[in-house]
């Protein structure tokens, strides 16, 4: 019979979405066989499923950690925010329509059902199902609505760890108050506490286990360091830490623009393998003077992006830059922006309207109701990896280009075809994981003036499965976790 084990948390960026890929790689390593699970999700990165499915990229991540292909079993309902309160709701992989908050809760019974119908088709598929929580689980004002916390635990039986954050202070308030305003019911179900992200001396913090049982039963399992190089991609927020890039490193520096609504900002982590560039997030003109490079990535709200980027100055920049012979390299969203035009006469993609694009590229697009979202082969000199399409659009060249790079679609071996355009110093691609390539990587430094860079030849892949692995280490050392491995059968 499957087991459940759901990783709740204190709040939003508690370390959820770290701690439950830390346990999918640990149980897989145990030898079960182990999937992740998150019942709705709310974030602008995402990934493309073999079958052409939109999913979080945290259950990516995760199922990567399962040794396990994603699938859109693993997240069956992803919220897009799209900016004024509105978010494409993505069921079951498919990408459905733009609505209001309130609109997406009066279907939550619909949405339940959904949920529940995938939980079953699971019990049939795996050993040990990790479900990771979204927010707190107590949020008394949503509990009735709540399809991802409690709800999915009392379905299948299963048993709960809470995440909590020493970061944001009053640890023991988050994990008392959390317990207690559980009912009795769900209270019991619970296998321990963790705390999470300490950065100091461990011994100061010896006698938690005491005042935790002054208050609650639920076990008190240890607590994990903040470990900065051990951070996996996560769509909680937008933190220096769950983006990988706590510390300033040194070299020359390749500035990646922060549009409002930009989407799978993962684009930038295979960068942290090389040495002597240094990225950074940009969103102010000042951060773009000392770029030797610059990166446009996607967005979620292509023009209402592209209407920030002219009124904060940094669009006027960016094309003089081009034209000191600055490389440019534009994401999906971003390679939109660097054409002549851009229609979306519906709102399809965001926000209704036509505009100028930056001008560097002789493209133009146009926003369809249909969206592009598939998983490619990419084919640079004599690299191949995977990576993704997930667009609305469709981008048309003006004036014959020279193409960025081959692809070949997974579906389709066989069938090789151009992608992108290169003219000069200025790139755009559609594909999600072009830096995933070292080859990539290092000519597009070829394009800077840039001396000292070092690209690591580690494959992307490989890298993230030490990653994983490091992960399982972690909580494995720390963390007190008997009953956990009992109550799963090992």
């Amino acid at each position: 019979m499957m087991k459940s084990l759901s990783i709740l948390g204190t709040s939003s960026n508690a370390g959820k979405s770290w701690l439950t890929t830390a346990f999918c790689a640990l149980m897989k390593r145990e030898g079960l066989n182990v999937a992740p699970f998150k019942a709705q999700n709310m974030s602008n990165n995402s990934f493309v499923t073999l079958e052409g499915g939109e999913i979080g990229r945290a259950q990516a991540v995760q199922a990567e950690a399962c040794g396990k292909r994603p699938i859109t079993q693993m997240n069956p309902i992803l919220l897009k925010p799209s900016g004024d309160n509105l978010s494409q709701i993505v069921l079951n992989g498919v990408p459905g329509p733009h609505l209001p908050a309130g609109n997406y809760y009066e279907g939550i019974r619909t949405m339940w059902e959904a949920v529940t119908e995938v939980l079953d088709w699971w019990k049939d598929h795996c050993d040990l199902l990790i479900l990771e929580g979204a927010g707190s689980p107590v949020e008394l004002n949503l509990m009735d609505r709540d399809v991802v916390n409690l709800a999915p635990i009392r379905y299948l039986n299963g048993k709960w760890l809470l995440c909590c954050d020493i970061e944001r202070g009053g640890v023991f308030a988050q994990g008392i108050g959390t317990v207690n305003l559980m009912s009795p019911q769900d209270r019991n179900m619970g296998l321990g506490l963790v705390i999470n992200k300490f950065r100091g001396d461990p011994n100061l913090f010896a006698d938690a286990s005491t005042y935790f049982g002054q208050h609650i039963t639920t076990p008190y399992l240890g607590v994990l360091p903040m470990r900065y190089d051990l951070q996996p991609e996560t769509e909680d927020g937008f933190t220096l830490e769950s983006e990988g890039f706590h510390s300033k490193s040194h070299g020359a520096e390749i500035a990646w623009i922060r549009f409002p609504h930009i989407s799978n900002s993962q684009d930038i982590h295979p960068w942290l393998l090389d040495k002597g560039v240094n990225c950074q997030w940009a969103y102010k003109p000042e951060h773009l003077k000392n770029a030797k490079a610059i990166v446009l990535p996607g967005s979620k709200n292509t023009l209402h992006d592209l209407e920030w980027l002219r009124s904060s100055g940094m669009a006027e920049i960016i094309t003089a830059k081009a034209a000191q012979g600055i490389p440019i390299l534009g994401i999906c969203g971003g390679f939109q922006m660097l054409g002549q035009e851009l229609s979306d006469p519906e709102g399809y993609a965001g926000k209704a309207g036509i505009s100028h694009g930056l001008g560097l590229l002789p493209i133009k697009t146009i926003f369809e109701k249909e969206k592009r979202v598939t998983q490619v082969t990419a084919h640079w000199k004599d690299s191949d990896w995977r990576a993704y399409e997930i667009h609305m659009g469709k981008t048309i060249q003006m004036i014959k280009t020279e193409p960025l790079l081959k692809i070949s679609e997974a579906t389709d071996g066989n069938r090789v075809m151009s992608e992108g355009v290169r003219m000069k110093n200025i790139w755009g691609t559609y594909l999600h994981g072009f830096f995933e390539s070292p080859a990539t990587r290092a000519a597009f430094v070829e394009e800077t003036s840039v001396q000292g860079y070092q690209c690591n030849d580690v494959l992307w892949e490989d890298h993230k499965q030490q990653l994983y692995s490091d992960m399982a280490d972690l909580i494995e050392f720390h963390l007190e976790l008997e009953e956990v491995f009992k109550y799963v059968g090992l």
